[in-house]
């Protein structure tokens, strides 16, 4: 009633009440009474606000990708954003223009051209797999944007929920991949088989190392065993050797013995005879009675008595008759077998 009317917002919405050309009000969640035909309303809501985005874009190879994002901002300054485009109310406490709708097409257009921009440098395989890294280079570079400082706006986030090739390209890179992925099993079969193989040539490696080890070690046996033997033969040999020497030495010295044996016999037979020569010369030229007076001296009684008989033989033709009655020989027996006792006591006792 007479143009007075009442106004509420939301905390999300940031109110501003002009009259004059001034800002007599302002602030987020605002309510009052105004005067309608001396007072503008502005409202620009300050929350945080989602605006997807679909874009057609061509590699760096010229293959076509459909990129799939959203990107997420705020308003931070509201009197920047309130100069640069209209948010009044009118009748009803409705936009009178369409700039609050066209805020989200001139924030999509800025991404539009950072993420056409980071695509366009990229093959598609690179682009493929790229999604978080031209997010991010997208989020940074949106944020220094001249348009975006100028509409007082702050970059929440930039997100890349796909990039997809046309559906025919999609299908030789699943081709693709799909034979890289069966090769990659077929290589892994092959180097699982190489590796097997490698191990049993490892194995049998090892067998063969491990019999060749045994065989040399049985050898080094045989030649320390043959050595051994040898060392055996040649100490029997040496002993042998050192037992012909002995013996050869044992019979040098016994023909050096024998032979000093021989030369003193030798010297003894000739001592013995140049004694029996001599002996023999001096009786030669004695008389032969004073001879046998001397080989007389010292003989037993049977002895004398055979050498009387002997003497009475050489002179038989000169004797006429002899008489020798057994009584006499037994009394010459029986004496000087006496005579031969005494003497054979006395040389005992002697």
């Amino acid at each position: 009633m007479f143009g007075i009317r009442f106004v509420k917002t939301q905390p999300t919405v940031h109110l501003m009440q002009f009259r004059g050309g001034k800002v007599v009000r302002e602030g987020a969640g605002q309510s009052f009474f105004y005067y309608a035909p001396t007072t503008t309303l502005v409202a620009v809501p300050v929350a945080s606000r989602d605006r997807p985005f679909i874009l057609e874009l061509v590699t760096a190879d010229f293959q076509a990708v459909t990129v799939q994002g959203q990107v997420t901002y705020r308003v931070k300054d509201p009197r920047r954003t309130a100069a640069m485009m209209d948010f009044s109310l009118g009748k009803g406490l409705k936009y009178v223009s369409e700039d609050p709708k066209r805020l989200d097409d001139r924030v999509a257009m800025q991404v539009e051209v950072i993420v056409q921009r980071g695509v366009q440098g990229l093959d598609l395989k690179t682009a493929l797999r790229s999604a978080a890294a031209i997010a991010h280079a997208c989020e940074g570079e949106l944020a220094r944007q001249a348009e975006i400082a100028a509409l007082g706006l702050e970059i929440l986030g930039v997100s890349i929920i796909a990039i997809k090739p046309t559906p025919d390209i999609g299908r030789a890179l699943e081709a693709e991949a799909r034979e890289a992925n069966l090769k990659g099993a077929d290589d892994a079969i092959y180097k699982r088989r190489m590796s097997s193989v490698e191990n049993e040539r490892s194995i049998r490696q090892n067998e063969l190392d491990t019999d060749i080890a045994v065989e040399q070690k049985k050898r080094q046996i045989r030649e320390a065993q043959m050595e051994a033997k040898a060392m055996l033969m040649r100490r029997e040999n040496e002993l042998r050797s050192e037992q012909m020497t002995a013996d050869t030495s044992l019979e040098t010295a016994r023909t050096d013995l024998v032979e000093k044996q021989a030369a003193n016999s030798r010297s003894l037979a000739e001592a013995e005879a140049h004694r029996v020569a001599a002996v023999m010369q001096a009786l030669e030229k004695a008389d032969p009675r004073i001879v046998q007076a001397l080989a007389a001296s010292g003989m037993h009684p049977g002895q004398l008595i055979a050498q009387a008989f002997g003497g009475i033989a050489e002179k038989a033709e000169r004797i006429g008759q002899l008489n020798v009655t057994p009584e006499l020989l037994h009394g010459l027996l029986a004496g000087s077998a006496s005579d031969a006792t005494g003497g054979v006591s006395r040389e005992r006792r002697n």
